[in-house]
């Protein structure tokens, strides 16, 4: 006989407290969350809930949801089990918000529209190539072990040509392959900075979804910004020299997609320079480029290694990958090799491998000029379709690269409401507020990585939720 839906739900959550994977103290996923995972009405799901509280399993909490109160040992007998809820909230690293980290979720489920994902479309992987390339390394395999703390050399000379046509010239000895942007950040916030340092940045920015410089100490004091990139005379030291750094995108800025102009990275350079501020440049979207080449990287104007760069082929090629870079000077990146060597032993071998063989032949540049002309048509499909449909409610600029468009909502309708809306109609978005967007008015979308006719459902689907809520 099958089970009633409302008898599955229950019958989960027991598992998955019977087995302690759902300590006593730990929150349960919400009942918005569970009806969808198990595709039933939220009515189903509190049917069950009030079963297991009836059980004395759980309980609503005022602020916290509903969480485990106890498990089978415990009701059949005296014995307490450890609450690891208390440790879980102990920790050094902050956790992400709560709506970072419901994104971060749903991210992963084909069923809805990804509206909010910084990555290209699976149709725009070169799949055939990288086949190609995987079986070419793999005929050239020794037996190979951990890789020198500083990455492949072979690898760090073909970032340093890369490097080089784009302005930036420097040796592999001052390359440090890592695992992605985010971990060179993480080395830079525990290898660099003194405790109580302040992070200044873009601000809205990616950063503040982040808790890799908070958790590490860090004081974030946010910059105004215009069409022209961030207000260098915003900028204002409030502590001594050395307990500042600057981070920036100035490449097609994340979230907002704007593309610092040359002058004011040169003014921003001259004033770090003045003021003894280090800069990390974020450069991840420079490749990304729909209409023109952006201006040199600041790092490209550094004649006092006063700027550590970051690049990444996450969002040009591939996050699977996990290769990104590191570029500043010499003792700098010893330094970080050997935290890095600390936290995991160095990147993939064979990731550092296959990186090596895109980035050395002419297949990456080719399959950037592709990308390209795929991010022109997607844009152009989310611009007349976001005419079409909110240009009543809403306000945007067109970007010059990379797949965000940053949208202001009109004050009538709170975006903060927007989320949950569009997530229960299967639509996932990026609020601002996750970047710290003060006005509360935008909202990020993406088109890089949803069809063209799901960018044209979704942006629909947004106005008339928008649309049929005003207040």
């Amino acid at each position: 006989m099958k089970k009633p839906k409302y008898q599955i739900i229950i019958d989960f959550i027991k598992e998955k407290i019977s087995k302690g994977e759902w300590a006593i103290g730990s929150r349960i996923p919400s009942q918005r969350h569970l009806a969808r995972m198990f595709g039933v009405n939220r009515s189903t799901v509190i049917i069950a809930l009030e079963e297991l509280m009836a059980d004395g399993l759980i309980e609503g909490r005022a602020g916290k949801g509903t969480v485990v109160t106890n498990n089978t040992w415990t009701l059949m007998g005296d014995h307490l089990s450890i609450n690891w809820n208390g440790n879980v909230t102990q920790g050094i690293h902050k956790a992400s918000v709560s709506t970072v980290q419901e994104i971060n979720e749903a991210e992963s489920d084909n069923r809805f529209i990804q509206l909010s994902k910084g990555e290209l479309s699976p149709a725009l992987f070169p799949l055939e190539e990288m086949q190609d390339i995987i079986q070419k390394v793999s005929k050239q395999l020794d037996p190979f072990g951990y890789e020198e703390p500083k990455g492949n050399i072979k690898l760090r000379e073909a970032i340093s040509n890369y490097l080089k046509e784009r302005g930036i010239d420097v040796s592999p000895s001052s390359i440090l392959v890592v695992s992605g942007a985010l971990q060179a950040l993480y080395l830079i916030s525990i290898g660099l900075l003194k405790n109580k340092s302040t992070v200044f940045l873009e601000e809205p920015s990616y950063l503040y979804s982040l808790s890799v410089f908070q958790s590490a100490g860090m004081d974030l004091e946010g910059l105004p910004m215009d069409n022209k990139g961030v207000k260098v005379d915003s900028i204002y030291q409030t502590k001594e020299t050395g307990r500042n750094i600057l981070y920036t995108i100035p490449s097609f800025h994340n979230p907002t997609g704007i593309l610092m102009e040359d002058r004011r990275r040169e003014e921003l350079m001259e004033y770090c320079i003045r003021e003894q501020i280090p800069v990390i440049e974020d450069d991840v979207y420079r490749d990304l480029w729909i209409d023109n080449a952006p201006p040199e990287p600041l790092k490209a104007k550094d004649r006092h290694g006063n700027v550590l760069y970051i690049g990444s082929l996450s969002k040009t090629l591939s996050p699977g990958l996990r290769i990104g870079w590191l570029v500043g000077p010499e003792p700098v990146i010893d330094r970080l090799a050997d935290l890095k060597m600390q936290l995991d032993y160095g990147s993939s071998t064979l990731s550092q491998l296959v990186a090596e063989k895109w980035l050395s032949s002419s297949l990456y540049e080719r399959h950037i000029e592709n990308v390209r002309k795929q991010l022109r048509i997607r844009r152009q499909r989310a611009l007349e379709t976001l005419e079409k449909y909110l240009d009543s409610v809403a306000t945007w600029d067109a970007p010059k690269g990379s797949f965000f468009i940053w949208v202001k909502i009109n004050p009538a309708f709170k975006v903060k409401k927007l989320f949950g809306k569009a997530l229960s109609k299967g639509i996932l978005i990026n609020p601002g507020s996750i970047y710290k967007e003060k006005a509360g008015q935008f909202v990020r979308l993406s088109y890089g990585f949803a069809s063209l006719d799901e960018i044209e459902k979704g942006i629909f689907q947004l106005s008339e939720i928008i649309k049929n809520n005003k207040e």
